[in-house]
């Protein structure tokens, strides 16, 4: 009887011993992620950015006609559009730079009291086509061309920039953000009393807004060709860059 408590004992033992070695571990690799998380740092952040004149031009424009009929009045839209499309391609644009954005028909009735009672006074067709323009300056002569050919309805312009053009401009922007928050770290380094030992984590993002002129519908059923080309400025769009960095400091 006493050998078998004797070695009841020094199993118990070995067991408690285990535990203490387990729980010594676990606060060692705790005291490891802890010092790795107590880094001194400085965060901070920017940005850059550059003015460019936009390469792209999109513009929308419709034919719009109305009929008693509704038949007629798609036949009278879509013989116009084909004008219209044919008199844009004149111009220099591609079949790929030109998509139907939109096409309604629309049932316009005749005042009356009872809407229950409501008869159909004429259809209403409208057919809208983005065109995206490549050369910028071609932007107010397509313009014109469509006018011409039929079309009643300027509804958009919006200047952009290619992503060839954005690219080009991308490492030097990017790059000018980056100097601008390494600077304003070195600056508070120095009044701090501390020295940047390294990059601990950079987030870099872009963008840049594109310049819209909404609101360019015409008014009227029976617009003319202007008789000077159609001015159209495309101004200048933003290209952007934010960055936000952590440094490592001693």
């Amino acid at each position: 009887m006493g050998i078998v408590v004797v070695m009841h004992m020094s199993h118990r033992k070995k067991s408690l011993l285990a535990i203490l070695l387990m729980l010594a571990f676990a606060l060692l690799v705790t005291g490891v992620h802890a010092a790795e998380n107590s880094d001194r740092v400085i965060s901070t952040s920017g940005s850059a950015e550059v003015k460019v004149t936009p390469d792209r031009a999109q513009v929308t424009v419709s034919v719009q006609t109305e009929n008693a009929d509704v038949k007629i009045a798609q036949s009278e839209n879509a013989n116009k559009m084909d004008t219209v499309v044919k008199a844009i391609k004149a111009v220099g644009i591609a079949d790929t730079d030109i998509r139907t954005s939109s096409y309604s028909i629309y049932p316009v009735y005749e005042d009356s009291s009872s809407i229950f009672r409501q008869k159909v006074k004429y259809y209403r067709v409208t057919n809208s086509v983005q065109v995206t323009i490549r050369d910028v300056s071609k932007t107010g002569e397509i313009i014109d061309a469509a006018v011409a050919a039929g079309a009643n309805s300027i509804d958009s312009i919006m200047f952009m920039v290619s992503e060839e053009l954005e690219q080009s401009l991308r490492s030097d922007v990017l790059a000018k953000a980056v100097r601008k928050v390494r600077a304003d770290a070195d600056i508070v380094a120095v009044a701090a009393g501390v020295t940047i030992s390294g990059v601990k984590e950079l987030n870099v993002g872009s963008y840049y807004p594109p310049v819209l002129y909404e609101n360019t519908r015409s008014a009227g059923m029976d617009m003319k060709a202007a008789s000077a080309p159609t001015p159209v400025e495309p101004g200048e769009v933003t290209i952007s860059a934010q960055v936000s960095a952590t440094y490592l400091i001693s």
